[in-house]
């Protein structure tokens, strides 16, 4: 394909110089004169691994040039590829005016072009800003509406710097937000021969990716030197520590606890959470993120509450009371602390859950119960069917197959609160609500 880039710094020279390597006619477009000197001489505006070679070799085969004219990219190419810098002010707010100014630009060329475009982001830019800022100002600017008259995508990068040109050649993964099915096909087949999975989803659900991955990046180091810190003041190898806790690829690094739920529970990681704070307090050691998890799980419950007194309704049923399907356990169940609260508001609450028998509990585990809910013999309801039917409000907590059919069926028109994602697709119903989807 004829492409033209726009934004010639590490991104749009790497991903300029490595679809030159793949055999697309690139044309990168900057508005500093030197950077379009510097790739029309075959050297490379930014330091990195092997795109010197790669922007010497492209320019020298013709594959590769720049200007500073944004028409005659765009009148020169069949897709433009947006670079551009979002830096973030004091607030963190990031700066779309570069994204603004180049967005208005490509549309004033679009307006005079027949053939049709595809325009790509690549710029880190907030969920909604392709919505709110790039396609107005390509519309207004082009006379032609996005996803009609030229196609428009954003397109996530995963570049690391040091080693960009290698993750280019292959990515974690590929995903193309996409207005139209024509432009998504157009940008996928850039890809083709690719082993990297391959994600095709809504503008909106790209953008966010970006995000949840170099946060997570950012949670991951904040979390191992916390670790390492207290490691040392115990006298402890945390690279020993971290490298042991990384064979663990079932839940450790995988994907095991990141699919968006209700809160956490159980008697371990409540328990081992708090003994790891108390350790840090008594050896002098903060670990502002460590002690922040069991706030975030608190204020989890607290959005779960608030949905549920928020339909005001107070016959309440809830389907799972342990903390996870499969057990009995209700030891610092988050839904036991919900139950308890919806009581405490005046609620009329009826329980079920195919584990929980209170003639089987033994030890701690009927300990903390009659202490949390002393009336528990009279919340718990063998029957899932009549819970269903005697509430207003059905809270689902655990993600079994009989509930799912049991809602789809006799509960079907009541309001359902759903805190495990019951439904891979969820019901497009005014009655549904999702706890965090």
């Amino acid at each position: 394909m004829r492409i033209s880039v726009f934004g010639l710094g590490y991104v749009g020279v790497v991903t300029a110089a490595c679809l030159a390597e793949m055999g697309h006619e690139i044309i990168g477009v900057d508005v500093v004169p030197e950077k379009v000197e510097a790739i029309n001489s075959g050297e490379s505006p930014i330091v990195e691994e092997l795109i010197n070679e790669i922007t010497a070799a492209m320019a020298a085969a013709g594959r590769l040039r720049a200007t500073t004219s944004a028409a005659e990219a765009i009148l020169g190419s069949e897709m433009s590829i947006v670079c551009v810098g979002t830096p973030s002010d004091a607030a963190g707010k990031p700066n779309l005016d570069y994204v603004t100014r180049v967005s208005t630009e490509i549309g004033a060329a679009l307006r005079d072009k027949a053939d049709y475009h595809v325009v790509v982001v690549r710029s880190t830019i907030l969920p909604g800003s392709m919505e709110t800022v790039v396609t107005p100002a390509l519309n207004a600017s082009a006379g032609k509406l996005a996803g009609d008259d030229f196609g428009l995508c954003f397109h996530p990068e995963f570049l690391r710097e040091g080693s960009s040109v290698r993750d280019f050649r292959a990515p974690p993964k590929i995903v193309i937000g996409a207005a139209d099915a024509r432009s998504a096909q157009a940008l996928a087949g850039l890809y083709q021969g690719f082993p990297s999975p391959l994600f095709i989803t809504g503008i909106k659900t790209a953008e966010m990716v970006k995000y949840a991955d170099n946060v997570f990046h950012a949670l991951k180091v904040a979390f191992g030197n916390e670790i390492g810190t207290l490691c040392r003041a115990l006298g402890i190898d945390s690279h020993e520590v971290m490298t042991i806790f990384c064979q663990d690829t079932r839940l450790n690094i995988s994907p095991a606890y990141l699919m968006p739920g209700f809160a956490y529970g159980g008697s371990c990681l409540p328990k081992d959470l708090r003994a790891m704070n108390y350790l840090a307090r008594a050896r002098n050691v903060e670990m502002p993120v460590i002690r922040a998890i069991q706030d975030s799980n608190d204020r989890h419950i607290l959005r779960a509450l608030d949905l549920v007194l928020s339909l005001g309704e107070t016959r309440i049923g809830v389907l799972g009371l342990s903390f996870k399907p499969g057990t009995d356990d209700l030891r610092e169940s988050p839904l036991v602390e919900l139950v308890e609260r919806l009581i405490g508001k005046g609620c009329r609450v009826r329980i079920h859950d195919e584990n929980v028998a209170l003639a089987r509990l033994r030890g701690g585990n009927k300990a903390y119960i009659e202490a949390r809910l002393p009336h528990i013999s009279e919340l718990l309801v063998g029957d899932p069917e009549s819970v269903v039917n005697e509430a207003g409000v059905v809270i689902v907590g655990a993600a079994l197959s009989g509930y799912a059919d049991l809602l789809a069926g006799p509960g079907r028109g009541k309001k359902i609160i759903d805190l495990v994602r019951l439904w891979r697709q969820p019901p497009a119903d005014d009655a549904y609500q999702g706890i965090c989807w």
